[in-house]
């Protein structure tokens, strides 16, 4: 298959359970529940998407024939020849709809881990070593095993005790972005301290100025 990417940038990981860890970002470009165009964002099954993932025209973007020549787009952005901790999050759009097995035995061979940041509503390649879904309401889950659940609070017809049944090891809260940030992470605090289980989430790449 031809691969459809936004952008490729090496930058820290700005939220959830691997805050902090220095990563590729793979960001494909497509999803199913939005096309990315304004004109269609009141009528999209996810209305508050805060990523530009429409065409291939974004640092490192691109389309790519081979699922080599697009590892090596993602080695080439490693800032050091060393393998310890190579990390690419491969995220969207939705990166479940062009990561498939022949991408992901390239990227492993070139000594990366490979995480996912996946609405969850499209199934999976095998031996994908981190999974994060990001639940959006009125979507049917078809991940509902992996690392860490990080559900964008607050949304009315997806609240968290909709998710605690699922088999994830982690479980985030993340305050919605836009103007009511500030009352949102506040709903998100208020929720984690009487709900120990769940953890917050904040974006901490938008606040020190990294992509």
């Amino acid at each position: 298959m031809t691969y459809a990417v936004k952008e490729v940038y090496f930058t820290l990981q700005g939220e959830g359970a691997q805050t902090g860890h220095a990563a590729v970002f793979l960001r494909f470009a497509g999803c199913n529940l939005w096309t990315g165009r304004e004109a269609d964002r009141a009528h999209a099954v996810c209305d508050f998407c805060d990523t530009d993932f429409l065409g291939t025209d974004g640092p490192g973007g691109g389309k790519f024939a081979t699922p080599d020549a697009l590892a090596d787009a993602v080695e080439a952005q490693w800032p050091t020849p060393k393998r310890e901790a190579r990390l690419v999050v491969c995220t969207g759009g939705e990166p479940a709809l062009q990561l498939d097995a022949p991408l992901l035995d390239a990227l492993h061979a070139r000594g990366f881990r490979v995480a996912i940041e996946t609405i969850g509503t499209q199934p999976l390649a095998a031996g994908i070593d981190w999974i994060c879904v990001s639940p959006k309401a009125d979507t049917a889950l078809v991940t509902r095993a992996g690392d860490e659940l990080k559900l964008v609070y607050p949304q009315p017809l997806a609240p968290p005790e909709r998710f605690t049944d699922l088999r994830f090891t982690h479980f985030f809260l993340q305050p919605k972005d836009g103007p009511d940030r500030e009352r949102n992470t506040e709903a998100a605090m208020r929720y984690c301290l009487a709900n120990p289980r769940w953890r917050l989430s904040i974006q901490t790449h938008k606040m020190l100025g990294l992509p």
